[in-house]
């Protein structure tokens, strides 16, 4: 079908004005203006000034709920189709154009009612972004031809079979909606489709949905961030305004469900190890005046340890590690979701007695005060954080035009979580969830049916067999034959750039305090959040093989309590605050973070202060922090990605070495670690001398610092012997190793080899070498190959890994299991081919992308944060990111292909494979590695 020309030269609705909630308040908002073309495309702007970028999106009202049955998961096939080519952007489109620009990499999402396309970019490419999107809207369905349509069908499959296929527990959502939906209703479906379904998808389907949905009253653009709004409305007049209207779209109704009985099923999950429970109640639609009390009322149940569901279900009955609730809200309905991941043999009617009782008392006693308050902070910060970007901002205004018809509610968002009360929460209880029916699934090892509610009944679950040959052939290179559509001026002629965005690297302040600790900071006023990182050096590397993952279980403990507080009382401290404070342990580091409201930031590093001097070493959190780690162990014994990633670090550093360990330990390891141990180690390898403080926010250096001081001067210092490292060697030849994971309907892959450590001067550049290789996303040769020229994989990218001492270079993708042979002998030939096929104009993109993307770089307070740990960790001078420019424009063809040689040599490589063993491992000796090596033969 062909557009007819039709231009509109004036704006059918003058509605330009600023809007700014709650004016003569303190609260802050998000100012925009609005307006309507006359084909009825909604444009709203947002303007930010801080970064030189903008970002520009565009939001489809279609999602899997306007689908036909027998057609799902096709909005989500239709998002991926529109990324691929366009009349007059060419094959490639948006992707191929994000390289050169130095965009964040055009992407998108689609959910039950909406399907949006996005990316950030420098702001001197905002016209070549709005000829693109209007390219997409309205010059595209001609370039579709049926072998793109059959590719793109492997992608998304593949995607499916990554995200729900090959995952533990991946079934469950759609078991839960085809039993809390009534058939035929629009959210009994799941978003991604089933694979029936994409497989039959036709292309009249495709230009059927296309012309039913995308057209300019149906969609909304935004632009957000650092550009001209005058400017910017005649250029979307430009591009946007020839566009035809489309028919009218018919507004669904809400449909909103109720049961009228609790269904119980049970599926045996192949990969799951735990059982599983999750309970489902009808609820409300977004924006539903009892939304925001149903979200304090999950918060409070299953949040943290005061949360009442913790309290019985991890400390009482020691049922369970994991619990999470939440309420999943769409346009028409809403489901409240309650998920427990039980202990190994764990009975789930023991776990459903105890939520019961939990329920019960609830009844009586309702929502304390003080905890409303504490949930309230909580989600106050969350929702600044949302809109710390011009992409947050943008995205969030469009949801709320979406859902609500009105962008400014987002300003009303905050107001509306605050003014719940403590009846509202016990009224959402009794409206949705005491004594109401609900959906129960039960998620259960193989083999293991006994462990799942009573009286389930045994779930329908559609399996895929792995079958030879089964997809269908396309050939990836034929070009579409078709009759442009017309147009007023020439769209082939893409835009030029305007002006020429410097990089503007934040000015760090620092100040070394006298315990010798190292504190750097970057003051930003966009939102009034503070967020910092105290980085300790050790980690993993300070453990011995023995008492693996000691590191971990400290940085677990140390959360659970101080000296002068209760596991509990400190938790409700920090989010009184409206706070967040973790501590992680990594290879090189201990760390702990944390994000406030700017006005809380001298209290919370307080707490910072008794969390890191004065832990509580409490025998009871000790015995259950050693449980739950004990359980996510066996739990990623069934989750092929875990698997691979153990048995990758195997191989490059061999099995002696501590850096081959998971973080977590060994269950051996984690068993016999002792309190007492934990102390020793606390004692022994916590250190300001090395330390550094990082902090990033609307906060000056002065007060930054002042309760930095009170910490380090409390904090002696103490030298620690750090352990050499021998270098890992390369392997003299390649060889292929397979962990076999029966039934996987995915292949996991890691390959790669010891490559770099950070403080290498080759580093950079091997990166940038990497960057046409396998780290440029769509611009990259693996991508283009695997899944744009053959449906292997829904993604794939190569890296190396940033570390003080050496780490690997190495290649992950999963990919349909019935090709794993002739993935990875594609991936082989092109590492072979690489060095000779990176051509002047291959640098050319690279050097763009490199260059252009840094004005994007420090947008976000967690990208400055970043920045300060890489100068922290690696010491990279302040203006590393200035020199890599510099480097970046005197790299060579000739250097390029060198670095490729060194790094990338497929002879001399690891290639691991997990994946269904007794399909797919004989056929691997034909690569001419050798006989595969099976990992597990005794399993």
């Amino acid at each position: 079908m062909k557009f007819q020309l039709s231009i509109f030269s004036i704006l059918f609705l003058t509605f330009s004005q600023l809007i700014q909630a709650q004016e003569k308040s303190d609260t802050y908002s998000v100012e925009f203006e609005s307006f309507q073309l006359e084909n009825g495309l909604k444009v709203i702007m947002h303007e930010d000034h801080s970064d030189p970028v903008v970002a520009v999106a565009l939001t489809a009202h279609v999602g899997s709920a306007r689908e036909k049955e027998g057609r799902t998961g096709f909005a989500h096939l239709f998002e991926h189709l529109l990324f691929l080519e366009s009349e007059n952007l060419g094959k490639g489109g948006l992707d191929k154009m994000s390289a050169r620009i130095g965009g964040s990499g055009a992407n998108g999402s689609t959910s039950r009612d909406r399907t949006n396309y996005y990316q950030t970019v420098p702001n001197d490419a905002l016209e070549k972004m709005l000829w693109a999107e209007a390219d997409k809207l309205g010059y595209f369905i001609n370039t579709v031809t049926e072998p793109v349509l059959a590719k793109e069908k492997q992608v998304v499959k593949n995607e499916k079979r990554q995200g729900v296929d090959n995952r533990p527990y991946g079934h469950d959502m759609y078991v839960i909606d085809r039993n809390l939906y009534p058939e035929g209703h629009p959210y009994s479906w799941q978003v991604i489709g089933s694979l029936e379904d994409l497989q039959n998808a036709s292309l009249e389907d495709v230009k059927e949905f296309y012309n039913k949905w995308y057209t300019p009253n149906n969609v909304i653009l935004t632009i957000s961030g650092d550009f001209d709004p005058e400017q910017a409305r005649d250029w979307v007049h430009k591009y946007f305004d020839e566009i035809p209207r489309g028919p009218e779209v018919e507004k669904l109704e809400k449909q909103m469900v109720s049961l009228e009985k609790t269904k119980k099923l049970y599926h045996e999950d192949n990969f799951a190890k735990l059982p599983e429970l999750t309970l489902t109640w009808p609820s409300v639609y977004t924006n539903h005046p009892d939304s925001y009390a149903l979200q304090i009322l999950a918060s409070y149940l299953a949040d943290g340890k005061n949360a009442p569901l913790y309290k019985k279900l991890v400390e009482e009955e020691k049922l369970s590690g994991r619990i999470s609730m939440f309420d999943y809200e769409s346009e028409l309905a809403g489901q409240l979701m309650l998920q427990v991941r039980a202990y190994e043999n764990v009975d789930l009617d023991q776990v459903q007695q105890a939520i019961n009782e939990v329920f019960s008392e609830f009844a009586q006693n309702g929502i304390p005060q003080k905890d409303l308050e504490r949930i309230k902070a909580g989600l106050e910060t969350d929702f600044y954080n949302q809109i710390s970007s011009v992409f947050g901002k943008g995205y969030q205004l469009a949801q709320y035009e979406i859902y609500t018809g009105d962008p400014n509610n987002l300003n009303k968002e905050v107001q509306n979580l605050l003014s719940v009360s403590q009846q509202d929460v016990m009224n959402v209880f009794r409206k949705y969830v005491q004594d109401k029916n609900y959906v129960a699934t039960s998620f259960v090892p193989k083999g293991s049916p006994e462990l799942a509610l009573e009286d389930s009944e045994k779930a329908e679950v559609v399996e895929e067999k792995i079958v030879e040959g089964a997809e269908e052939d396309f050939d990836p290179s034929q070009q579409a034959s078709y009759e442009k559509t017309p147009s007023s001026f020439d769209r082939s002629i893409e835009p030029p750039y305007h002006g020429k965005p410097e990089t503007r690297v934040p000015d760090i302040w620092e100040q070394n305090l006298p315990s010798g600790m190292k504190v750097m900071g970057i003051t930003n006023k966009e939102v009034p959040l503070v967020r910092f990182s105290l980085d300790i050096k050790g980690g993993q590397l300070l453990e011995k093989p023995d008492q693996a993952g000691i590191s971990n279980l400290l940085a677990e403990m140390m959360t659970k309590g101080t000296a002068n507080k209760t596991a509990a009382e400190l938790e409700e401290a920090i989010e009184m605050l409206g706070a967040s404070i973790y501590v992680n342990s990594e290879e090189e580091k201990i760390t702990i973070s944390g994000n406030t409201l700017a006005k809380n930031y001298e209290q919370t590093l307080e707490l910072v202060k008794e969390i890191l001097l004065q832990p509580r070493w409490d025998e009871e959190e000790f015995k259950l922090a050693k449980q739950q780690i004990l359980s996510r162990l066996q739990e990623q014994k069934g989750d092929p990605l875990q698997i691979a990633s153990n048995e990758f670090n195997k191989l490059i550093y061999g099995e002696d070495s501590i850096l081959s360990y998971n973080l977590l330990g060994t269950t051996e390891s984690v068993t016999n670690i002792s309190l007492n141990d934990l102390k020793n180690f606390y004692e022994e390898n916590l250190s300001p001398l090395a330390a550094s403080f990082l902090v990033v926010g609307a906060i000056e250096k002065d007060t930054a610092l002042k309760p930095v001081r009170g910490i380090s001067a409390n904090w002696p210092p103490k030298n620690i012997d750090f352990p050499e490292f021998s270098n890992p060697e390369l392997p003299e030849q390649s060889k292929i190793y397979f962990y076999d994971v029966p039934g996987a309907k995915q292949s996991i892959i890691s390959f790669g080899a010891p490559a770099l450590s950070a403080t290498d001067e080759d580093f950079y550049p091997a990166e940038v070498m990497n960057y046409r290789l396998g780290g440029g996303s769509f611009a990259s040769q693996l991508t283009q190959e695997l899944r744009e020229n053959k449906g292997y994989t829904y993604g794939i990218r190569s890296r190396f890994t940033q570390r003080n001492y050496i780490g690997p270079f190495q290649i992950s993708s999963g990919v349909r299991t019935n090709i794993t042979y002739e993935a990875t002998e594609l991936i082989r030939n092109i590492l072979r081919n690489y060095p000779q096929s990176f051509k002047p104009s291959d640098l050319e993109v690279t050097q763009s992308y490199m260059i252009k993307s840094n004005a994007r770089r420090f947008e976000t307070l967690g990208a400055k944060l970043n920045m300060l740990q890489e100068i922290s960790d690696f010491g990279y001078d302040y203006d590393y990111i200035k020199q890599r420019e510099k480097l970046v424009e005197d790299l060579s063809v000739m250097q390029i292909q060198e670095l490729a040689r060194q790094y990338v040599n497929p002879e001399r490589m690891y290639f691991l494979i997990v994946g269904d063993a007794e399909t797919q491992l004989d056929k691997l000796d034909q690569l001419g590695f050798g006989e595969p090596i099976l990992l597990n033969p005794e399993e």
